[in-house]
């Protein structure tokens, strides 16, 4: 047997050399390797164990980890498998995404002959990033639960890295030290030695509620994957006999001469998200810049005079895209024009909108129905039963929302489908904000309040599956909107992602915004130092051109830095643009076509890196971003703001740009500030000085070559 699997890797290699140079093996040992990061794992050909026994850049030392680390564990009906279990090699053969991943999947099967599991690693192009799932086969003669899913997991060497280790959690942005377990928000985690200026940075691309990272939890490991058992919203999936299932993905990457994880968060993995990940946004052949949105202050109390005079407005001011908000319809649920508010229906409506040059937009709640809805009362097996086996609504536990929630394990998916293809292309619509609670809620904290307790829904088995199906039959929804029309702008807010503020990798795959928040425009310099630090806090772990921020309104006070803030994530506005004047109107102009142009020159809106030197926005300091493309090095933009500092001046350096270019500094007016090289920009910087406590500041930056 093992003369066998020799000769047969011998003929594997020859083949994977032929294609890419990322994985290798023999008859014990699998080596990944892509010229940056290497990772050797010990085959089960003799003591039946699956190991990772070295994990390193290549470019230096590394001493994170053991060389005994167990790389997965979960349990399939109620049995504990890992990698220390006993399993038998069944083959390995080369893998690949379309994204330039290339690595091996390595086939193995339990030694009860219960399951196999297929272990996939892929490696990309000159980054430091393995990614990897498991795809699991039930062999055996029963329907069983795989649940508690570690798709990776890492043994760390004694002492130094438990004590000394920072842990840069929710979003890569919350330094702590000792165990941590990480939430929803742990979509990426960072765990960084100073000493050693080395690291390991965890990408979760499990879904909304149900990812979980761990740090030195309950031993000294990293581990990585979906929610155990025993969690708030508990991860499960039944696998019928000879079915698989594949678990998402979670990538690493191991990092040293890095006296802070800097570079890898603001550049490393922007690259390998933006380049490899497949999410929405990088498909967008033109991306929005400035968008309006009408819910505030309008609400519900909308109609088409009224929409037909915001339009004039808003393109006057320069605003590009036109989203509709709540209250056009006649229910939730059936979704039908309210011909008293709409007489002409939508379509007359959308069609206006972009003969000013904008593109039109509509709010739709994706998973609700109002009880008095004919589709609620033709359909009632379609909706959520709680854990009473009553109807739920899992939105919000208030009475102005009195709505039933659907369950997409049943023919709900496909019948919201077809009303969201209809207005996407019988009436144009470009952009849909899809929005409300659809497996748990922002607001509701009795997790037993989330899911679908039905027992006869074709899709979900329990309460536990339905959480994980029905986020999945959401994707699928919107791959099914993209596939009809690719240049879809889908923004799922928070609400629809189950969490406050909650945005993710597996989101990203599938949508291309979400949006975050609802701060009032009329606190001045509060909101804009909460749009800032969202913005912040969030990336560069998530594109910034995916941050929904609302809700600053266009008449507000101080209304220019709420624009200036916002240039950092997704340009939005909402209020009432017929109360500005001609004046106002013209300087609104004036940003939306800086925006655009910026977009059109440097596509700023793929973009976003810290500022260095400028950290966490908040009151009594000077904070900052910057929106390089570094792919092109052309340049970018930069936002510098002081928020109540003392100090009126303060040093702007820029970096990852080209060292040898020059490139100027320019005021939104064109006005030349600087001209200085890339080494320059990123060594002396200009200056800036601003009079005002509350104030900021955008500028350019422009190579001459």
């Amino acid at each position: 047997m093992k003369k066998l699997l020799s000769i047969l890797a011998v003929s594997l290699i020859f083949n994977v050399e032929s294609f890419a140079q990322y994985a290798k093996w023999t008859d014990g040992e699998l080596m990944l390797n892509n010229g940056v990061v290497e990772r050797n794992i010990s085959l089960p050909t003799n003591d039946g164990k699956f190991i990772t026994t070295a994990y390193q850049p290549l470019d230096g030392e590394f001493n994170y980890f053991t060389t005994n680390n167990i790389d997965f564990q979960f349990e399939f009906g109620e049995e504990l498998y890992s990698g220390n279990s006993q399993w038998k090699l069944i083959g390995i053969e080369t893998a690949q995404d379309s994204f330039e991943g290339n690595g091996a999947m390595v086939t193995l099967q339990s030694h009860d002959d219960q399951l196999q599991v297929a272990v996939k690693f892929l490696l990309y192009p000159n980054l430091p990033v393995i990614r990897k799932s498991l795809t699991v086969k039930n062999l055996g003669p029963n329907e069983a639960a795989l649940e508690s899913v570690d798709v990776e997991r890492f043994s760390v060497t004694g002492y130094l890295p438990t004590t000394f280790s920072w842990m840069y959690s929710d979003y890569g942005r919350r330094k702590s030290i000792g165990p941590y377990e990480g939430n929803m928000q742990d979509a990426l985690l960072i765990v960084h030695n100073m000493d050693w200026e080395a690291g390991i940075l965890i990408g979760n691309e499990a879904t909304g509620v149900l990812k979980r990272t761990s740090v030195f939890w309950e031993s000294p490991e990293i581990s990585a994957g979906l929610t155990h058992k025993e969690a708030r919203f508990p991860f499960r999936k039944w696998i019928k006999p000879g079915e698989t299932f594949e678990t998402p993905q979670v990538f690493t990457m191991v990092y040293n001469k890095q006296r802070e994880p800097n570079d890898i968060l603001s550049l490393t993995l922007p690259d390998f998200v933006r380049k490899h990940m497949r999410i929405r946004l990088s498909e967008l052949d033109e991306k929005p810049t400035f968008v309006y949105n009408t819910w505030e202050p309008f609400k519900k109390d909308i109609n088409e005079k009224l929409i037909m005079e915001l339009a004039d407005a808003a393109a006057a001011a320069g605003m590009k895209e036109f989203v509709i908000d709540d209250g056009w319809q006649n229910n939730y649920g059936d979704w039908g024009i309210d011909k008293t508010k709409f007489p002409n229906g939508l379509k007359p409506v959308f069609d206006y909108i972009k003969s000013l040059g904008m593109k039109p937009g509509l709010w739709i709640s994706v998973g609700s129905a109002a009880p008095d809805s004919k589709v609620y009362h033709a359909h009632p097996e379609w909706f959520v039963r709680g854990k009473d086996g009553e109807f739920s609504n899992l939105h919000i536990e208030i009475d102005d929302t009195d709505i039933r929630s659907a369950c997409f394990s049943t023919g709900w998916k496909d019948y919201i489908k077809d009303i969201l293809l209809e207005l996407t292309l019988d009436h144009g619509l470009e952009y849909l904000k899809l929005d409300f609670a659809v497996v748990s809620s922002a607001y509701v904290f009795n997790p037993e309040v989330s899911g679908c307790y039905a027992e006869d829904h074709d899709h979900h088995k329990d309460h536990h599956e339905s959480l994980y199906v029905n986020y999945e039959r959401m994707w699928e929804l919107f791959d099914a909107l993209h596939a009809a029309k690719p240049d879809l702008f889908i923004d799922c807010t928070f609400e629809a992602m189950g969490g406050l503020q909650l945005i993710d990798f597996a989101m990203l795959k599938h949508a291309e915004g979400n949006w975050l928040s609802n701060y009032d425009g009329t606190k001045g310099e509060k909101t804009d130092l909460r749009v800032r630090n969202m913005a912040w806090w969030r990336s560069p772990a998530m594109p910034a051109t995916a941050l929904v921020i609302g809700n600053p309104q266009m008449q507000d006070k101080g209304w220019e830095m709420h624009i200036q803030s916002i240039a950092g994530a997704l340009p939005i506005m909402l209020g009432d643009p017929r109360q500005l004047s001609q004046e106002d109107l013209i300087k609104y102009r004036g940003y939306a076509d800086w925006l655009q142009a910026m977009e059109q020159k440097h596509s700023i809106m793929s973009f976003r890196q810290d500022l260095f030197g400028f950290g966490e926005p908040m009151e009594g300091h000077w904070d900052g971003f910057q929106r390089i493309n570094t792919d092109t090095k052309s340049g970018g933009i930069v936002g510098v703001f002081r928020h109540g500092a003392a100090d009126p001046n303060r040093k702007v350096l820029v970096k990852y740009l080209a060292p040898e270019k020059m490139y100027q500094v320019r005021n939104l007016d064109g006005k030349l500030i600087k001209s200085l090289t890339g080494q320059e920009m990123e060594k002396s910087g200009f200056e800036v000085e601003l009079d005002s406590k509350y104030e900021g500041r955008l500028f350019e930056i422009e190579t001459l070559d």
